[in-house]
């Protein structure tokens, strides 16, 4: 099969803007961190919806795109949502998941209980598709759906929306609740809006640019 192609209208900067706009985005993202206490104050919905398109234009494997973002404000479904990953997070806190593990959350301070699941004013729970809709394969699909994701947060973050990763496992319980076919699978669930007033996060460090960045 043959591909159409296109003039790509890659635009360039001067090198002092292209520094200053890096920079802009690392003391933007800097500064991100999971949010588990929400206001419960609407966020703009075109907001929301330009961050899922931002998202959409990630990379993927033979450019399948294999995956749907669900946004859930309905007061009722985010209600449900909760109870049922609050009752898969007491399974995992009690006596699934290894001591471990535990021991590396135990810092984070964090337990079953999920209320941000309904105090957040919105929830965009991230679908990935294995095959497509007429059952042929997709491929590096959670690759493909893991770099949406990270455009996901970044999108929200640089338009001023917080944002929590939160992975209640097993998830097939979304699925369900959010009626979704058969070629879907849960990736991620991700609460979004406002930080409550008297939101606190727990004091993290990250590592060094010496661990993190290696140039040869």
């Amino acid at each position: 099969m043959v591909f159409s192609s296109q003039i790509y209208p890659f635009e360039r900067h001067p090198e002092s803007e292209m520094i200053r706009r890096a920079q802009n985005v690392f003391e933007t993202l800097r500064l991100r961190r999971s949010v588990r206490h929400f206001s419960s104050e609407p966020i703009p919905m075109e907001v929301v919806r330009a961050a899922v398109l931002a998202a959409a234009q990630a990379p993927s494997g033979a450019n399948k795109q294999p995956w749907t973002f669900v946004v859930v404000t309905d007061p009722q479904k985010k209600k449900t949502i909760r109870k049922a990953a609050e009752a898969e997070e007491e399974s995992f806190y009690g006596g699934r998941a290894p001591k471990t593990w535990l021991d590396d959350l135990a810092p984070l301070g964090t337990d079953s209980n999920k209320p941000f699941l309904e105090e957040a004013p919105a929830l965009i729970v991230v679908f990935s598709h294995g095959v497509d809709p007429g059952g042929k394969k997709n491929y590096y699909v959670r690759e493909s759906v893991g770099i949406a994701c990270g455009m996901l947060l970044a999108a929200l973050q640089m338009s001023g929306v917080a944002t929590l990763t939160h992975t209640p496992s097993p998830m097939g319980f979304l699925a369900e609740i959010l009626d979704r076919p058969d070629h879907e699978r849960p990736y991620l669930l991700i609460p979004i809006g406002y930080p409550a007033t008297d939101c606190r996060v727990p004091q993290i460090v990250r590592k060094a640019e010496e661990e993190v960045l290696v140039i040869v």
